[in-house]
């Protein structure tokens, strides 16, 4: 998708351009003006013959050429007539930039639907409404009521905020950031985020793309395309609203810890989108990628006039996960023959408070010439006697022709100084401290990672038993019950092929008795009941039953407690259950996320998972590589590798249980919620056993 009409209009109407300075339409018109809009501008405004120097038409229908792009500046209620003017004209696409449509409430959602329906009827691409307007810098498109158009440059800007954006703008013209691109989405009522990323993965004009956002639509849509996208160049996006909670189905542990933030996080990570915290953070990297090579490896050689800022950039770059590796003998012999006796040639390599540009031009060509470092970092304090003026222009002559990414932290100068000043022209990101650099470093390695993976192959489990879930899931919905029984969730999970004990359901005493001597002890037994959702909090389960008598006892004791703790309860019976062997307890659960889908969650399991919140998510489906980096992103992985002499444990079990789990959250739609806890994991070639198993549906 190029949206060709949006990025290279030939033909722009203004429909609303006004005489009145201070009215929306009338600085549309000359910010397109302003702009240097090379093509033809048709102000549209039926009480004026002609506005800044153009002839005005009264109707977008008298127009004598074509028009590629409208942008609608009028009231909310005329929208939909002006709209079939433009289907009538043939407009490929339209900017609505009136607000009074779906965030007003009900009658504006009505208002939103119908100039929807109005444009997919003509074919007619549209942004908007409610938005702030498009900027296409190298095209000389401003057709926003910004202040003022930004510099050239390769970064483009995606907000669902217009408030945001004209301040991202203000920001980009103060600091001399150049765009490629500015979209405001507004209400997104037809072109969405999805649709803007997915043009400008094909955007020559564009190397990195930022994105701030509130909300998707289309999820499974949006993670489709980003995912394309990001192995073509870098997606940086800042989320908002990370407190509210999108997954509001809370009866497992999965769904109460799980919110729309865990949402976005899963699928930025699905997508390969690089999400930060703050706008600082987003600014930071768009810079990087913007401006400098991609980092091939994580090997920094950091180049310092200061002990202390060194020693402060390589505890940053540590903490980052980055190497500090020492250049090879021959560079550090050069080094030897050009610093002065105490400089110190490691890395840090620190050139000494006195450095003059001849020096950081030396100590940067032996970094280029490493093979052994993928990225510099070059770290000025203002001395007495340091010429920071003609360091900048070395730095920025050696990054025109470096192959390796090159940033910088100058400390102490102003933005507005020569220095910070050459740096920029020469495309070198600066940051104030090293610890900013060492993040953006970072984040450049991370998204080499993206670039190098490949997609796995998902391997569906080809022995689920489909129609026994799916006659198990009918059968409960036709209950009209959302809630299955223990013993319904456990035929589903055997149904999967996920390990479980042997168990069966006792309906009296006297077949508690019967059905534990066929189990074999010790055994577990539980209350079945399908309003009873978490059995230990009313002492609905006791454990390593063994004896015939103590099962026929065991049983009366259950359901003489469910009947007190909840006399509304359908009790069904007693599920007993083999005694599985003690091991290692973790969790595998899904929740169905109303955005993206099935959202697979993994951590510490047994009782103490709500306490310690040791869990990872990723969205469904779910890849074994995605499976293995979920456990390693727990502490429960430290325990599974084995600590202290204890043997490592069967970690491609759990993998397993973790893919049948999406597999079925994938296959069956029903299903909200599926948590199989504790998860007994043993000793490498043992297997796991799922001790208990909760699912919910949807009726």
């Amino acid at each position: 998708m190029k949206l060709d009409a949006f990025f290279n209009p030939k033909s722009i109407a203004i429909i609303g351009a006004s005489r009145e300075p201070w009215k929306v339409g009338h600085r549309i018109l000359k910010n397109l003006i302003d702009g240097g809009f090379k093509g033809a501008l048709y102000p549209i405004n039926p009480n004026a013959e002609e506005i800044l120097g153009f002839k005005c038409y009264g109707s977008v229908k008298d127009v004598p050429g074509s028009v590629d792009l409208a942008v609608i500046a009028v009231p909310a209620k005329i929208v939909p007539s002006i709209l079939e003017d433009c289907g009538i004209k043939g407009v490929k696409g339209v900017v609505v930039i009136s607000a009074g449509f779906g965030e007003t409430g009900r009658e504006g959602k009505m208002l939103e639907q119908e100039i929807l329906n109005i444009c997919r009827r003509y074919g007619i691409r549209m942004q908007g409404p409610n938005c702030l307007g498009i900027i296409c810098v190298q095209s000389h498109v401003n057709a926003s009521f910004a202040p003022t158009m930004p510099l050239p440059g390769s970064i483009a800007f995606i907000s669902q905020s217009g408030a945001l954006g004209s301040a991202i703008l203000n920001w980009a013209i103060m600091n001399e950031i150049g765009f490629s691109k500015f979209i405001s989405l507004g209400n997104e009522a037809d072109l969405n985020a999805a649709d803007f990323i997915e043009a400008l993965g094909e955007d020559e004009d564009t190397k990195v793309i930022g994105l701030y956002i509130e909300g998707v639509k289309e999820g499974e849509r949006f993670i489709e395309v980003a995912k394309k996208v990001t192995r073509r160049k870098p997606v940086i996006a800042i989320k908002a609203g990370t407190t509210s909670v999108g997954v509001r189905a809370v009866s497992s542990h999965t769904g109460s810890l799980a919110g729309s933030d865990v949402a976005f996080s899963a699928a930025f990570k699905k997508a390969g989108i690089i999400r930060v915290n703050t706008l600082e953070d987003l600014f930071n990297l768009v810079l990087a990628f913007g401006s400098q090579p991609t980092l091939k490896g994580k090997r920094i050689l950091i180049v310092t006039n200061g002990g202390g800022p060194g020693i402060l950039a390589a505890d940053a770059c540590e903490k980052a996960g980055l190497d500090l590796p020492l250049l090879e003998y021959e560079l550090i012999e050069e080094l030897r023959r050009n610093m002065p006796p105490h400089a110190s040639l490691s890395n840090p390599l620190d050139i000494l408070g006195d450095a003059d540009e001849s020096r950081y031009k030396i100590a940067l060509e032996a970094g280029l010439k490493s093979s052994n470092i993928d990225g510099i970092l070059v770290i000025l304090t203002p001395q007495a006697v340091t010429p920071y003026d003609k360091i900048a222009e070395v730095v920025a002559e050696v990054g025109k022709l470096s192959s390796k990414p090159i940033i910088t932290s100058f400390m102490g100068f102003e933005e507005t100084s020569t220095a910070i000043r050459t740096l920029k022209k020469g495309r070198i990101p600066n940051y104030a401290f090293p610890e900013q650099a060492a993040q953006a470093l970072k984040s450049m390695y991370e998204y080499n990672l993206i670039l190098r993976s490949r997609d796995e192959e998902q391997i569906p489990c080809e022995d689920i038993d489909a129609e026994e879930i799916r006659n198990i899931i009918e059968y409960v919905k036709s209950e009209g019950r959302s809630t299955l029984t223990i013993d319904e969730s456990m035929r589903i999970a055997e149904a999967a092929k996920i390990p479980m004990p042997r168990a069966a359901v006792a309906g009296s005493r006297e077949e508690a008795g019967r059905l534990a001597d066929e189990i074999g002890y010790p055994v577990a037994m539980k209350i079945v009941s399908p309003d009873i959702l978490h059995k230990t909090d009313i002492g609905g389960v006791l454990l390593g039953v063994k004896s015939r008598s103590e099962a026929e006892e065991s049983y009366d004791i259950l359901v003489r407690r469910a009947r007190s703790a909840m006399p509304e309860a359908r009790i069904t019976g007693v599920l007993l259950q083999k005694m599985a062997p003690a091991g290692k307890e973790v969790i595998v659960g899904s929740v169905r996320d109303p955005q993206f889908g099935p959202l697979l969650m993994f951590g510490l399991g047994g009782i103490y998972v709500d306490f310690l919140k040791d869990v990872s998510y990723r969205l469904c489906p779910l890849t074994r590589a995605e499976a293995a980096k979920m456990i390693e992103e727990t502490k429960a992985y430290i325990l599974l590798r084995g600590v202290r002499g204890e043997p490592p444990s069967d970690i491609d079990s759990v993998i397993d249980v973790m893919l049948r789990t999406s597999q079925v959250m994938m296959q069956f739609k029903d299903i909200s919620e599926m948590e199989i806890n504790p998860l007994f994991v043993y000793e490498s070639g043992e297997g796991c056993l799922g001790v208990d198993v909760r699912i919910v549906i949807k009726v």
